[in-house]
């Protein structure tokens, strides 16, 4: 084996351990997010707390692929593609990072939540759209791992169906607001609750791109797919 292809068999080697781990970070990001939504809908303030202790574990895991990657590249010099390979461990990493604070989120309000009369019909909602956002991430990981563009670009496009469930959500809200001022709370938190979701679907679409470019040199060229407009709501759903 010449020095060469040494070096090259150990860069592979230290990329597989930090795909690994963000591998294993999405796994727990996964679910928090399941966990999250069904502590909301049980009321379930034990797991609620179980989702917000355990984000530590995530922040843990984004902390050592920061530093396996800054490690790997003083290390191994890596060539312009394989830079961008690191760079994107990292960028994915801090995506995923973000959305377990979302699902960190989530159970601090289902706590909240908990102690308040229910609003009819909306954690059956919140847990399909959660539920939405969790098989998002499943597949644009999967993507990742495969380098398949084609996977990353379906859970793209998916991106406006997330979109269209928040909208209806915010529709929902508003009307149950309208109807009982004595909702407004409770609404209110539901609404961050559901914002939070789609938040998270931006970054599974934000970690599809990078799987996109990682795939084929380039980032899409058009702009992704949007249905939230709620800061319109005159405009078209």
């Amino acid at each position: 084996m010449t020095g060469k292809q040494h070096i090259a068999t150990a860069f592979d080697r230290d990329l597989e351990a930090i795909q690994a781990m963000i591998t294993r970070m999405g796994g727990l990001v996964e679910a928090a997010i399941l966990d999250a939504v069904r502590a909301l809908e049980t009321r379930d303030t034990d797991l609620a707390d179980q989702v917000r202790r355990g984000d530590a574990a995530i922040d843990a895991l984004e902390g050592q692929i920061n530093i396996e990657a800054a490690r790997l590249i003083a290390l191994r010099a890596p060539t312009a593609a394989d830079l961008r390979t690191v760079l994107s461990a990292m960028k994915i990493a801090a995506a995923l990072e973000r959305c377990g604070d979302y699902a960190k989120n989530l159970a601090k309000r289902s706590d909240v939540l908990s102690r308040m009369p229910p609003v009819e019909g909306a954690t059956g909602s919140i847990r399909r759209m959660g539920k939405a956002v969790q098989l998002q991430l499943k597949q644009v990981l999967d993507a990742y791992i495969q380098r398949d563009a084609d996977l990353a670009e379906t859970v793209r496009q998916g991106d406006h169906d997330v979109d269209q469930m928040y909208n209806t959500l915010f529709r929902e809200f508003l009307t149950h607001m309208m109807e009982d001022p004595r909702n407004i709370s409770a609404c209110m938190h539901l609404h961050f609750i559901a914002k939070n979701i789609e938040r998270m679907g931006d970054h599974a679409t934000g970690i599809a791109e990078q799987v996109i470019y990682l795939a084929t040199g380039a980032l899409p060229d058009d702009e992704r797919p949007k249905a939230d407009n709620t800061a319109n709501p005159g405009g078209a759903a």
